[in-house]
């Protein structure tokens, strides 16, 4: 991590773009604070979204702003983030869940072309250092068709990968007393707890361990915290990727231009709806939970099973 940290301090210097990859729970927020922080940029503004939190019909104009009367509702004209941002920083977390049509708007944005808000006539111009981020595989979903190969490029002209907190096993007793600090400085820790926190998976990477020793700290009855109070979800059993995620690609043996494309295609779907219900009904029907084990959004989860109905979807639970 201090590597990574050195190398975001040395890429801040130029508006190079950077794609930030990782799980989630990693701190991909915490690299991409870290290199506005060092930048030339640093005393301009800091605007982060999350591309997977808004409706899919309000990303345009949180993007790029409207003007009074663009839609019903719009009283009065409102700047995009790509303005609040200008001369600074705009992180766009979770890059990967742009529907096709912002991805090509987006590209032109980082290309230099002036562009309109909503309903506006006037073309609006910014100078804006993107970083984005993702926990999602982006060079297999150019490959599948998912995200657009020329908005990946552009994204990720400097690329850093955050590594999952199982592969930074020195930072998590560090880590844990630091969040121990935040919520209780005048508890610690005891050995053997500190070894069961050494030895826990952490599948949420840091995210998770906060939790852990924020919620020991609220509960814990003594002034050492010790193992039995340190609420550790059993390992889960690893969940199979989702079938979209490994379609073949053109030029393979089953892609689209052959024979078995339909019938692959078919299998796959079935696979994939298969994989969902199943990890939907082992989470008791908590659509947030099977998102983070299928390794998707919460949106993109919630657009499959619409597509599945909800007779599948109840009958999955139930079963």
């Amino acid at each position: 991590m201090r590597q990574l940290i050195e190398l975001a301090e040395r890429i801040a210097q130029s508006n190079a773009a950077v794609l930030i990859t990782g799980e989630s729970g990693s701190g991909k927020e915490l690299i991409a604070r870290a290199v506005h922080h060092y930048s030339l940029r640093c005393a301009k503004p800091w605007v982060d979204v999350s591309c997977a939190a808004l409706p899919e019909h309000l990303v345009e104009s949180e993007l790029f702003g409207y003007e009074k009367g663009a839609f019903s509702g719009a009283d009065s004209a409102k700047p995009g983030l790509f303005e609040l941002a200008h001369h600074g920083t705009l992180f766009l977390d979770e890059v990967g869940e742009l529907e096709p049509r912002m991805q090509v708007k987006l590209l032109r944005v980082l290309d230099g072309v002036a562009y309109y808000r909503l309903g506006g006539t006037r073309k609006v111009t910014v100078d804006v250092r993107i970083v984005a981020a993702t926990n999602q595989d982006l060079e297999h979903m150019v490959e599948t068709g998912s995200f657009r190969g020329d908005l990946y490029h552009r994204l990720g002209q400097i690329c850093l990968r955050v590594p999952p907190l199982r592969e930074r096993l020195e930072d998590i007793v560090p880590l844990a007393g630091h969040f121990l600090a935040q919520t209780n400085p005048r508890l610690s820790f005891s050995g053997e707890a500190l070894r069961m926190l050494e030895r826990h998976p952490w599948p949420g990477n840091v995210r998770e361990l906060r939790n852990v020793v924020t919620k020991a700290a609220v509960l814990s009855r003594n002034t050492e915290i010790g193992a039995s109070d340190l609420l550790l979800a059993p390992p889960r059993a690893s969940v199979p990727a989702p079938p979209m995620l490994t379609v073949p690609v053109p030029g393979s043996a089953a892609s689209p231009g052959s024979a078995t494309s339909a019938g692959s295609s078919a299998n796959l779907d079935g696979m994939e709806k298969t994989t969902i219900l199943r990890v939907l009904a082992q989470t008791n029907g908590h659509q947030q939970k099977a998102a983070e084990l299928l390794g998707i959004s919460r949106r993109t989860l919630s657009r499959k099973l619409k597509l599945y109905g909800r007779e599948a979807v109840r009958q999955s639970c139930a079963s």
